[in-house]
């Protein structure tokens, strides 16, 4: 039985190199895939919306196109924090939508390979948001929590940024 949570696409070899692009919230790390990556940009004007999830900033229009924008540290049940000149809006594609994740700091783009990405212990998978994290990555005395974002919602609340 294999303990790799993060699927070997056919072709793909335990050594093949994944880009991660690494940001912080709070004083932990976390990654998501480079590819789903559209654009990082620092904090804009947000139009807050009403009777949206707590977690919901609100939107912004990024080049004539509405997005909208969510808090990471909402949605992980993080306290909230001022922004600052390091905040950014990570503009990523989910499933064919393109949403804004605000977050501390863009730290870096990082290659990892497939055998160095562990699952993630079964206590920190229990369900609601936890499932979008797809694995741990030991990366010089720290650990990278590497995130599936199009696991992060439920398909009712995918549902209300369509």
């Amino acid at each position: 039985m294999s303990t790799e949570l993060v699927p070997v696409k056919p072709g793909q070899s335990q050594g093949e190199l994944t880009q991660l692009v690494s940001f912080t919230l709070s004083r932990e790390e976390y990654g998501v895939e480079v590819l789903k990556v559209r654009e990082i940009i620092r904090m804009a004007g947000i139009t807050h919306m009403p009777n949206t999830p707590q977690y919901v900033e609100g939107i912004i229009n990024l080049r004539g196109k509405v997005i909208p924008v969510i808090s990471m540290r909402k949605r992980f049940g993080m306290p909230e924090q001022e922004n600052n000149a390091r905040t950014r809006i990570i503009i990523m594609d989910l499933e064919g939508e393109l949403m804004g994740f605000i977050v501390d700091a863009v730290s870096e783009v990082i290659r990892i390979s497939a055998g160095e990405i562990q699952p993630p212990p079964s206590a920190a998978t229990g369900g609601g948001e936890q499932e979008c994290i797809a694995g741990v990555v030991n990366r010089a005395e720290r650990l990278l929590v590497l995130l599936d974002l199009d696991r992060m919602f439920s398909h009712e609340e995918k549902q209300l940024f369509s």
